[in-house]
């Protein structure tokens, strides 16, 4: 009886050890494979983490070759636009010219005819010899008489003289002129073929940048947080011209809402308050127009801000006074400086497509005190 309960406690013991055993392999086992999993999901997690500071690397790259490209596509088309007002400078000035000279060859022909006539009255009032006039002294009073009239046409024909010379000699010096003035024009016509040469090939390396940017933002997510990020980037600003504008005295001569007049003539692409990219609410209205066609205030007022803002490009605001101010946006050249007082109508950049846009058009907003409001409540109806 000892024995068998030997052998039993001994069989129990056995199954205790070997199941001991089982269940250490077991626990092993199970610990390996979490580590395993912990292991991978680390990497998992590394990786996700480099592919996000990569693309955030990459789109910082690309904003800032997109930027290169907003630059040089403003310097080439404002070369543009200033070879193009000189050359019109030039061809009014050749104007004035050419009348000038068709004024003064009608008083050369006038003098010619007039002298001519002199010439012949002349000879037909001496009818002899002068000398013979003054050795003959039979009659003093005809004398003194054809004398007189002799000293008359004399003078006469020499005041014809140095007018038509005077004539003469300005009709050359506008011939000059007129040379200088037409070889300048050849000259800066051809500067604003190549200037304009030059123009085209900025246009086309600011697509390339707006396509990587594009192909970088495809994501959502990334999306999103690029246009918060501008959003923010542009409050900020407009914070700090608003507190500058509340120092600046400025009368404001706006008038009332829906009178103000469109700074461009186009379709709207984008209405204000609608959901665009990522979700993000529209502060404003995108206004389909050619590039570089002029963009022009729509009211009175100071400009405040000209400059490159990111996700908004070129950049005008002007400030109207009593906390009103307009925003020009996505442009491709600015025409005015920050100081600058400008009236109703006054062009005040050219459209264009800058800030990553894929078409032209102009970016508006109108503020009031600081918060955006939909600017065709102040616009004209189209």
């Amino acid at each position: 009886m000892v024995k068998s309960l030997r052998v039993i406690l001994s069989s129990m013991l056995i199954a205790v050890v070997l199941l001991s055993t089982t269940y250490d392999v077991q626990a092993q086992q199970s610990t390996a494979s979490a580590r395993k999993e912990l292991a991978k999901l680390q990497q998992e997690i590394q990786l996700t983490e480099r592919q996000r500071r990569d693309q955030r690397q990459a789109l910082k790259r690309a904003e800032a070759q997109l930027k290169l490209a907003d630059a040089d596509l403003a310097q080439a088309a404002d070369a543009v636009v200033q070879q193009q007002t000189k050359l019109t400078e030039l061809q009014q000035q050749q104007a004035e010219l050419d009348a000038k000279a068709k004024q003064l060859e009608l008083q050369r022909k006038q003098q010619e005819t007039l002298l001519a006539a002199q010439v012949k009255a002349a000879y037909q009032v001496g009818g002899h010899d002068y000398t013979q006039l003054l050795l003959n002294q039979q009659d003093a009073v005809k004398l003194e008489r054809t004398l007189t009239y002799y000293q008359y046409f004399n003078n006469a024909r020499m005041k014809q003289l140095l007018a038509l010379k005077a004539t003469v000699a300005e009709l050359e010096a506008l011939t000059e002129k007129t040379a200088t003035n037409r070889l300048e024009q050849q000259q800066r016509l051809s500067q604003l073929t190549s200037q304009q040469q030059e123009l085209a090939d900025a246009r086309q390396s600011q697509q390339q940048s707006v396509k990587e940017l594009q192909t970088l933002l495809s994501n959502h997510q990334q999306q999103l947080e690029y246009l918060k990020t501008n959003e923010k980037s542009l409050q900020e600003t407009l914070a700090k011209l608003k507190a500058a504008a509340a120092n600046r005295r400025l009368a404001s001569s706006t008038g009332k809402a829906g009178s103000l007049p469109w700074p461009v003539q186009g379709s709207i692409l984008q209405q204000f308050g609608t959901r665009h990219g990522g979700g993000m609410t529209a502060s404003g209205l995108i206004i389909e127009a050619k590039a570089g066609t002029a963009v022009k205030a729509v009211a009175n007022g100071q400009v405040i801000y000209a400059d490159w803002l990111k996700g908004y490009g070129w950049v005008t605001v002007v400030d109207h006074g009593n906390g009103l101010m307009s925003l020009y946006g996505h442009n491709q050249t600015l025409l005015k400086t920050p100081g600058e007082i400008v009236r109703s109508g006054d062009p005040v950049a050219l459209v264009g497509q800058s800030g990553g846009q894929n078409q032209p058009g102009l970016y508006f907003e109108i503020r009031q005190k600081g918060a955006a409001v939909d600017p065709l409540r102040w616009l004209r109806r189209p």
